[in-house]
């Protein structure tokens, strides 16, 4: 167990809903014993008069300019720290992650970034998941999302479906699964006493074959790995989420991106739902939406999604330790 928990925020994009998503959490979820909260906001971040009182109500505000300062500052539950960067958000992912590999940071919860700000500060990646990967060295790592219907792992990530199709083999789908399994750990215990669910990748999950082959070995995977690991599957791909499925299954890995994120999206929305990657050596939580650019300035976003994210960094910081 770990008595203090530093929970580093990233409020991404400038132009995005990040800030206020972050701050409308905070607020709601107040001071935690035991927890003291660090987030980035960039230099140029406007002023939103009524999300700084919303703040000012619940926490002593107080602004360094540097990571740093905020790691050499008393550890104070009461006091958000702020640190008023003038570096591109996507750079804060990477201070971030090698703050949180050192363990100055227990865990670390990004708002949405976009690819856009990503390729501005000159980087590769497409994404969080792809920035932490090469800081950490962790390569194989899997998007999970936390629901309070259901949850999903994806076995790829930000590819084309034609280059994800490509990438699901053996070795991959096996680590998903697995990942899946962690996934289910730290479910409710009502959840996690059921099987994950491995869905297929082709109309009516191949058809025998008549489809797609991929399915076959889809088949002979789940055989293998049922004596070690509760798993059903392959599942129909346009039935496997109906509703009368979220009772049966704990957690459903999905072979590519969009396969699992339309669903739990369409029933999560942008106010419920929590990111957590999978396979890094701390903890991360993410909101399970994008930057909603038309959004911004409005002071009308839903900070549910970063509120849930917020409780989860939380929670695993304490149970889920390294």
């Amino acid at each position: 167990m770990v008595s203090k928990i530093r929970v580093l925020i990233t409020t991404g994009d400038t132009d995005g809903i990040g800030w206020e998503v972050t701050a409308k959490a905070l607020a709601a979820i107040g001071p935690k014993a035991g927890v003291q909260f660090t987030l980035y906001r960039h230099v140029q971040s406007p002023a939103v008069r009524p999300l700084d009182i919303l703040l000012k109500k619940k926490f002593k505000t107080e602004v360094v300019t540097s990571l740093l300062g905020a790691m050499a500052a008393p550890f104070n539950p009461k006091v958000l720290l702020e640190v008023r960067s003038p570096r591109s958000p996507a750079q804060w992912i990477e201070e971030a992650a090698v703050a949180c590999l050192q363990d100055s940071f227990q865990a670390l919860v990004t708002a949405p970034l976009s690819k856009t700000a990503i390729a501005d500060a000159g980087m590769k990646e497409i994404g969080h998941t792809e920035i932490l990967a090469r800081v950490s060295g962790h390569h194989d790592l899997f998007m999970g999302f936390l629901g309070s219907k259901f949850s999903v792992v994806l076995a790829t990530g930000h590819r084309s479906l034609a280059r994800a199709v490509t990438e699901v083999n053996p070795v991959r789908l096996t680590h998903a699964i697995q990942a899946a399994g962690q996934l289910r750990a730290i479910l409710p215990a009502t959840q996690a006493a059921l099987p994950l669910a491995l869905v297929g990748i082709n109309p009516h999950a191949g058809e025998s074959g008549l489809i797609g082959k991929e399915e076959i070995w889809f088949s002979k995977l789940v055989r293998d790995l049922q004596p070690s690991l509760d798993i059903d599957g392959p599942l129909v791909p346009d039935s496997a989420f109906l509703p009368a499925n979220w009772k049966r299954y704990s957690v459903y890995i999905c072979p590519y991106h969009d396969q699992g994120l339309i669903p739990f999206k369409m029933i999560h929305g942008f106010d419920s739902g929590v990111h957590l990657t999978l396979g890094l050596p701390f903890v991360r939580t993410s909101v399970d939406h994008g930057t909603a650019k038309d959004l911004f300035g409005k002071n009308k976003a839903k900070h549910g999604s970063m509120k849930d994210a917020l409780s989860a960094a939380i929670r695993l910081s304490k149970e889920w330790k390294k």
